[in-house]
């Protein structure tokens, strides 16, 4: 099981320190925000800087695996909006995002951003699945795959359960696109155990993903979830793809919780062998 350190939880240390951390503490790799490398205009770093945090970061033995977080930086962004300028930025974002990504040595990007897919008229959604195909399509002609994140609906109201997601990227049959399971949005929106979720996705084929947290929003293990269920289905299933630890509250602070949970983590994998 290959286990990613999503590095906004550890944004207030250098990079390095970022990466070190995550090797030593023994993650497979980091899914960077984008934002936490510029938090203006991360889709436009210069190609010397996307080198050195490569760089970096597999030299501290924690390469980059993916991104998420995608549409913070720059602020504004819609998939869903009719203004066509800002349908046009946000679309060369996504587009120039996905090359960040190959740049940085990822194989993936997790787009989630609620507030930027916000489906709020008639078409709204249309226009979302549109950018979704768009993204699939890029994604593959640099051999990454680009996953829509389903998130519960106190976070957005479109893709809101892995079957709306498997149904979205079913329609629009891009080969770059998928899908993938978040632990606390299912934990939050779904009818079905998270384990129950992926025994029946994964085999499928379209979950490529998946985002360890509890449905408490913090790391797996400081909370009532539990993710022996989830590991197993995993491995049962033949499931090949990263899993990222993904906290929203870093209790009680950012390489605490990254600590906390993956030696938690480990602990549990421990038990499955």
């Amino acid at each position: 099981m290959r286990i990613a350190l999503c590095n906004e939880v550890v944004a207030t240390l250098p990079f390095a320190a970022q990466a070190r951390l995550a090797a030593g503490l023994g993650y497979a790799g980091l899914e960077v925000a984008p934002f936490t490398l510029d938090a203006e205009a991360p889709h436009l770093l210069p190609a010397a800087r996307r080198a050195e945090l490569r760089r970096i970061a597999e030299g501290e033995g924690a390469p980059i695996t993916s991104l998420h977080w995608l549409l913070v930086a720059p602020a504004g962004l819609s998939i869903t909006s009719t203004e066509p300028a800002l349908r046009a930025r946000t679309l060369d974002v996504m587009e120039r995002l996905i090359v960040l990504a190959a740049d940085l040595g990822a194989t993936l990007l997790v787009h989630g951003s609620p507030k930027q897919r916000h489906v709020a008229a008639d078409g709204d959604a249309a226009r979302a699945e549109e950018a979704m195909g768009r993204a699939g399509a890029w994604a593959a002609a640099h051999g990454l795959t680009y996953c829509l994140e389903p998130l519960d609906a106190g976070q957005t109201n479109w893709a809101t359960t892995v079957a709306e997601a498997v149904g979205i990227v079913e329609r629009i049959a891009s080969p770059g696109l998928k899908t993938m399971l978040d632990v606390s949005a299912a934990g939050n929106g779904e009818s079905e155990p998270a384990e129950a979720l992926l025994r029946r996705f994964v085999p499928t084929g379209w979950i490529a993903h998946v985002h360890l947290n509890d449905r408490n929003r913090r790391g797996p293990g400081q909370g009532s979830d539990r993710f022996a269920p989830v590991l197993r289905a995993l491995d049962e299933t033949g499931y090949g793809g990263f899993c990222a630890v993904e906290p929203f509250d870093y209790h009680p602070d950012g390489p605490a919780s990254a600590a906390r949970a993956i030696g938690y983590l480990a602990g549990v994998m421990e038990t499955l062998r």
